[in-house]
């Protein structure tokens, strides 16, 4: 369930015709996977008009930029996220972030293809991340997101196994992190394990005695780790731009 204050702030900011993407923690409710969010995430289209009538949403809500940077294209478009508290009395105290890169995520029009629409009743509709490009997203060095890809990718396996598809099934070899699950997709579907091994090789580990040896277990941590280095690389000069900023 979306709270009403930012029912309240998607559907001023859908009114303004402004190109976006809910993600973050709401986008993980939506997929039926507990995790409390305050704020709303936003990916956005990078182009100067839809900034422009983001600015116009933003003004509808009295928001206001709290922190750094500021609400400027150009730090949007370094990979920095742009933070905003609401001040209109149906959103008061609201926090929404935008962004319109991130590592390892494709860009916006992509994203937009591949979307997910859901519907909230009275004709209301989200547009939100793809899962796998959620999945994607909270590839962080945060250790709070690496439980929820986990269980992102357990609950589509759960739900949709039953009805496979050769997409669903690259997605699933390709993300799942739990030992036993990994492996009981790689025998059911073995044809698909040498298309998507390359990319993941620790799918050569995807059995029973690797299980028992802890070899399959070993490789996951070590994946997890690969990419929490690489977000922390990823961040380094961004983090450096954001003090440069406060400084100034």
């Amino acid at each position: 369930m979306i709270p009403s204050p930012m029912r309240k702030a998607l559907s001023m900011i859908r009114k303004r015709r402004v190109d976006h993407l809910l993600m973050g923690g709401q986008a993980c409710v939506l997929y039926s996977t507990a995790e409390f969010s305050r704020d709303v995430d936003l990916v956005l289209l990078p182009d100067p008009a839809n900034l422009d009538r983001l600015s116009a949403a933003l003004d509808d809500l009295q928001a206001v930029v709290i922190a750094v940077p500021p609400f400027d294209s150009e730090h949007l478009e370094e990979g920095l996220a742009v933070h905003f508290r609401c001040r209109h009395p149906d959103a008061q105290g609201l926090r929404i972030d935008v962004m319109t890169r991130m590592r390892g995520v494709a860009g916006f029009p992509q994203l937009w293809e591949r979307r997910t629409t859901m519907s909230l009743g009275d004709d209301e509709r989200l547009d939100v991340l793809s899962l796998p490009d959620l999945v994607a997203s909270k590839k962080t060095q945060r250790d709070k997101d690496w439980p929820m890809i986990r269980r992102l990718v357990e609950i589509s396996y759960m739900t949709d196994r039953d009805a496979p598809t050769p997409k669903r099934i690259g997605f699933w070899l390709g993300e799942l992190r739990t030992p036993e699950l990994l492996i009981e997709v790689a025998q059911r579907w073995p044809e698909a394990v040498a298309q998507v091994q390359p990319s993941r090789p620790l799918l050569s580990l995807a059995s029973s005695e690797h299980v028992e040896s802890g070899s399959l277990g070993r490789a996951l941590r070590d994946e997890e780790e690969a990419e929490r280095l690489a977000d922390a690389k990823y961040w380094r000069p961004l983090r450096k731009r954001l003090e440069d900023l406060r400084h100034e």
